[in-house]
Parts: C-alpha cells; structure tokens; sequence
C-alpha cells in the first residue's frame, strides 16, 4: 500500500472507502522536521484512538519557526514519517495552519501533544479554529501523554540549527525569560492605540540579470525580467504594527495620484485607519530599484536606483497645515506613536515639536539615504521613549573617529532621554536604558533582501516596549523582527505576530 498521498486523492477515494468499512480516523498534524521517541509514543497513542492513523506535515515554505527551517525538506519528513508501522498515511498540508488537511480528512478525533490541551497557551492562536472545524465534521479532539521530546530543541542544540554565539546568548536570556511572558506582553501589545507618522514610500523593484559591461559606455548590460511594487516607508512599518494590534492609524501626506491613492486604501484599509493629506505639487515618494538574484540562492543584488524625488523636498503650505492640524487634534488619543522620519521632507521642526509635545509614548527612526546624507540627522530630535538606528546614523550624529559606538548610544540617550537600539547588521544589536547596555546577536545571517529588515526591527522592538517590555526584551523581538525582515524581498509581506511569537518559541527552546 502507498502511504504517501496527496489531498486530494484521499478525500476522493481513500476516504470513501475507509468509511465504507466503517474504520474511524485519526489525524496528527505537525513539522516533524526530526523524528524523535516523543513523535513516534505520540503516533502510537493516536493510532490506538482510532483505525487508521493519517498524519499531515507543514509544507516548507508554510512552517514558521524561523529563518532556515524546517531542515529537512518536504520529501524527506514525508518518507522518514512513512516508514513507521503505525503510520497509515502521510501527506503533505500547503498551509499555515492544517484547516486543508482537515476538511480533506473529516477526521475522527484530531489529536495534539499534551502540550496543547491548554488553549491559552497556542501562540498561534489557531487550535480553538481547528477544533470547531473537527467538531464541524463530528469529530473531537484528543490529547496524548507521555514525555514531550522537541526536534526544535535537538535541531538547535545538536545540529548546528543556530550558530554556537546565538545558543549561548539564548541560555542566558531564558534564564531569566520565558514565553509566559512575551505572550503576555504581545496580549498587552494588542491592546495598544497606535499612531504611524511618516513618509509613505512606494518601492519599486525592477528584477533583471546582468549580461555584462556595455561594449562602449561605462555601465551594466542588463536584460529584464519583471517589475513589482511594495508599500514602503512608514506603510510598511504600519502594515508590521497592524498584525500586533488592529488599532493602527497611518497618518502622511503623499502625491494626489489616484493609483496610489486606491492602492492605499485597496491594500491597508482592512489593516488600519488612514489619514492622508494629498499634495497638489508633490509626487508620492517611488524609490526604484534594479536588482539581480544570487544564482546559487534566494539573495538579491542592488545594481542601480532611481527615485522621483524633488530637489526641493517641501509640500506646499496648504498640505503642510492640514496635516498639522491632524497631528494636534489626534496625537494625544493614542497610546504610541512611531515616527518614521525619512528625510524626505514630511516631517520639519514645527511637526517634531508637536510631536514631541503631544505624543504619550513616542518610537522614534530617522533614517540616513542617499538623498537625504548629513541632513537628516537623529540629533534634530530632542525626545523620545524608544529610538531606533544603524551604525551609520549613529556616526553621523556623533562624527567623532575616536568617540567608541557605545560611548555615542550613550550620548545619545542623555540627549533624547529615553532608551533605544542600535541595529549592527549580520553583528546583531545593542540595547540601551538607563546607563545600562546590553548586546544581541543577529539570528540569521542568511538573508534575501535586507531593505526592510531595519523597519521590521524597529516595529517588532517598539511595540513590545511601548506594552511594557523590558529593553533586554525588546531587544530580543526586535532581532527577531529583523531576521524575519531580512528574508523577505522588498516590503512585500507584513512581518507576523504569528511569526513573531512562533520564532521567539524555537529560540527558547535551547
């Protein structure tokens, strides 16, 4: 008998037979991305619940633990799984959560670890969905017992599934850290009222590969693939913020453009409120890009950019009012604001000081780009709560050769009196509050695209800290944030509270 089959097949006629003999089902579902004695006591109890065992496996590119994971491909969870006499059969679930495999199956009793007959504690929020849906086709849910085993912790410790730097640094930080308390503070997290003030940035990516130099001019060959565009800038810092609380409110000025003005609403509305200003003068912001893919993987290369920006970033005085008016009626109903200052001319000295005035809890980025060098500088603000930047933005608010990186994120926080993080790259990050800093590694060095992983960063860290986090703590979502970030292309997708939380459960798990 074949054991692995798809969907499909089963739900047509493996199903129908089953039932015609009057067997009962048994459904487990999981990544198994490493067998253990603890999956094998889980089959063996399920399979005793019921007839026939089936068991589902996360497709790779649906399993949310991480960056580089699972570690074993599909075809091989699918066989290793297989081989088990009590094991029935095996197929392949093309979602996040196994709501496919259920309807394919209409199972008897779906039946989870022991670990989960509490509710409270599914990070994913999913298992109370699934058991209506069993419930639906008359089924219930089951719980076995027996020693819980973990192939995220062997995968970590015992395979190299996280660099010798991150397992030590994770040892210490659950020592004093669980996910009790990240999941109670992402609980806190969404009950926050969130105000996103920025430049709203359309990134375009144009997608080609590079033939070579021209034969008689100093520039690339390059032939076309395609073309994309991503809601960028403070849009995607608002898209990541909406999936931690649905009280997100995203306030700019962009161009009068009614494409863009559609694509906003179309795209964020269901995610957030909107309060845009439309200039009669200025265009909304497009940053477009010519990159080429690694051959060997998924890692993009920027070759060249172009953007629409004018040489004299000022909107005019209509727009400028309007929007400042919306910032004194509005920034006091909010718990946080994120400013996501760009440099691109949305957000001038008078908008700082009502921020600044105003804001009950304020995140701060203020970012250094090509158009915008030496004239953007973090230092033009004189408060925040939380603050964000890189080792660039950092250097040039403190242009000092001999002033050490730490020595200037203390200067800094004396100047804006608040806390904030330093972004490092493939070095991690530094945290800073009261005097007091300390380091996190990065948590992947594998990385598509790191365009977004910065705002990501920012979003992830901000959030948990405006909820109550400590900085060590916020420090830790923010990296996770990033590493999430830097694995997708351009702001192509939100980086998930799901997500989030399922890549916080396999650090802890060392």
């Amino acid at each position: 008998m074949r054991k692995v089959v798809t969907k499909e097949e089963f739900r047509i006629t493996i199903r129908k037979d089953i039932k015609t003999k009057n067997q009962t089902i048994a459904l487990c579902h999981g990544v198994f991305d490493l067998l253990h004695p603890g999956h094998i006591i889980h089959l063996e109890q399920a399979k005793a619940m019921a007839d026939v065992l089936v068991v589902s496996v996360t497709a790779a590119k649906y399993v949310r633990k991480g960056p580089d994971r699972p570690y074993f491909e599909d075809e091989l969870r699918l066989k290793s799984l297989a081989a088990l006499e009590c094991v029935d059969y095996v197929m392949l679930s093309e979602g996040y959560t196994s709501e496919d495999v259920i309807e394919a199956v209409e199972p008897d009793v779906y039946v989870k670890g022991g670990e989960y007959a509490k509710m409270e504690d599914d990070v994913t929020g999913k298992i109370a969905e699934e058991k209506a849906l069993v419930e639906k086709h008359g089924g219930r849910l089951g719980f076995t017992t027996g020693q819980v085993f973990s192939s995220t912790k062997l995968i970590n410790t015992a395979m190299s599934g996280l660099s010798e730097e991150v397992r030590q640094y994770m040892e210490g930080f659950k020592a004093r850290h669980d996910m009790k308390e990240i999941k109670a503070l992402a609980d806190r997290a969404a009950e926050l009222k969130v105000l996103v003030v920025g430049d709203i940035i359309i990134d375009k990516y144009t997608y080609c590969k590079v033939q070579g130099m021209m034969s008689k001019d100093m520039g690339y060959s390059a032939r076309l693939s395609h073309s994309e565009e991503y809601l960028g800038g403070a849009a995607a810092v608002a898209r990541h913020l909406s999936s931690f609380t649905d009280k997100v409110t995203l306030m700019s000025i962009i161009g009068n453009e009614q494409k863009v003005r559609l694509r906003l609403f179309d795209e964020l509305t269901d995610k957030m409120q909107l309060k845009l200003t439309y200039s009669q003068t200025f265009p909304t912001i497009v940053k477009h890009r010519y990159l080429m893919r690694n051959e060997k993987r998924e890692q993009y290369i920027k070759i060249f950019a172009v953007n629409n920006i004018p040489d004299d970033m000022r909107y005019e005085e209509e727009a400028y009012t309007e929007f400042k008016d919306k910032l004194r009626e509005k920034l006091k109903e909010y718990d946080v604001v994120f400013v996501c200052d760009f440099g691109h001319g949305l957000i001038d000295r008078d908008a700082i000081r009502i921020i600044q005035e105003n804001a009950n809890y304020l995140a701060l980025n203020c970012q250094t780009n090509s158009s915008n060098r030496g004239m953007n500088v973090i230092t033009k603000y004189t408060r925040a709560d939380v603050f964000s930047l890189d080792e660039q933005e950092l250097k040039l608010a403190y242009p000092e050769y001999s002033l050490e990186e730490k020595l200037s994120l203390e200067k800094l926080t004396e100047h804006l009196n608040g806390g904030g993080w330093l972004t490092r790259g493939s070095k991690g990050a530094y945290g800073i509050c009261d005097g007091e800093l300390s380091e996190c590694p990065a948590f992947t060095l594998n990385v598509k695209d790191t365009i977004g992983a910065g705002d990501a960063f920012f979003a992830a860290a901000g959030i948990f800290t405006a909820a109550g986090a400590s900085m060590e703590v916020g420090t830790f979502m923010g990296n996770i944030g990033g590493a999430l970030g830097a694995n997708i292309v351009g702001n192509r997708e939100a980086v998930e509270k799901v997500n989030v939380l399922k890549y916080a459960s396999t650090l802890l798990n060392v």
